[in-house]
């Protein structure tokens, strides 16, 4: 990954929220801004919405099942671990705010959404989406199931 490009286009896109809601960001005004040339576009960011808000989920999910085994194998709480489960939902749900904002916005809404329409073009599209998909699971643990 362009780690340089990455950082181009966290400076470029303005915003209080974490790198991941940054570049989701990013790249639904991207969507938005180019869904008149093709229509495809637009069900493109309904999929991202939609997976995004899933992957939170499935995090905030784990993040209890996880904080649930280890209360019931130990019997003791780890402040650290509570912290992290802690930190997990709460980011969690600050995405989940983000997302359900973005559905509930209607499409004659997108430009007023917009930050900067000259922040992403194409390439910098493909290296979000390329960035973002690096970050899911699948992605992270493939080279466990290739040496498996």
């Amino acid at each position: 990954m362009d780690q340089g490009s990455i950082a181009r286009i966290l400076k470029q896109v303005s915003g209080g929220e974490d790198e991941i809601q940054q570049l989701q960001k990013a790249l639904l005004d991207y969507l938005d801004e180019n869904t008149e040339i093709d229509a495809s576009l637009v069900f493109s960011r309904k999929f991202y919405v939609a997976q995004w808000f899933r992957d939170t989920t499935m995090e905030t999910e784990k993040a209890i099942k996880s904080q649930k085994d280890e209360d019931s194998s130990e019997g003791t709480h780890h402040a650290k671990d509570v912290e992290t489960t802690g930190q997990i939902m709460h980011r969690a749900e600050s995405r989940k705010t983000f997302l359900r904002s973005i559905i509930k916005t209607a499409p004659s809404q997108f430009s007023t959404l917009k930050m900067n329409s000259d922040t992403v073009d194409y390439e910098d599209a493909c290296l979000i989406v390329r960035y973002l998909a690096s970050m899911r699971p699948f992605a992270q643990s493939f080279d466990i199931y290739l040496t498996q």
